[in-house]
């Protein structure tokens, strides 16, 4: 007897199997993202009329998250974090946010994304009579 060929039969099963594979590779692929964490020197600017009573920070922690094989070749010298006081006008406590400033565009290709920790800092200040 011949056996006919049975490439075409049984799709229930091989639609299975391909749709199982997707989901490996994804599960692989997803399970590598982790995070690093760099402190980096914060610019901040101060107000004119306005004397800080607070320390006022020096450095910030930036988390990059993404692919284990590419957090690492991440240079944090090409990533600068700013604060900027000077809108501040009266005395008090002033939160601003940290603003990174960094390619966005090769971030967003290798799926990689920076984030700053503390997201905004706060300082006390005085009018300094």
């Amino acid at each position: 007897m011949k056996q006919s060929f049975k490439l075409f039969s049984s799709w229930g099963a091989k639609i299975f199997a391909f749709l199982l594979a997707v989901a490996v590779v994804l599960l692989v692929e997803f399970s590598n993202i982790t995070n690093r964490v760099v402190t980096i020197p914060l610019n901040v600017t101060l107000p004119e009329n306005l004397t800080a009573e607070s320390l006022v920070p020096e450095t910030v922690d930036i988390v990059i998250s993404g692919s284990e094989r590419l957090i690492y070749l991440v240079d944090p010298a090409n990533i600068n974090a700013s604060a900027d006081f000077s809108e501040v006008n009266s005395s008090g406590i002033a939160r601003v946010p940290v603003v990174l400033d960094f390619n966005q565009d090769v971030f967003r290709q290798s799926s990689l994304s920076v984030k700053a920790q503390p997201s905004s800092v706060r300082i006390l200040f005085s009018s300094g009579n």
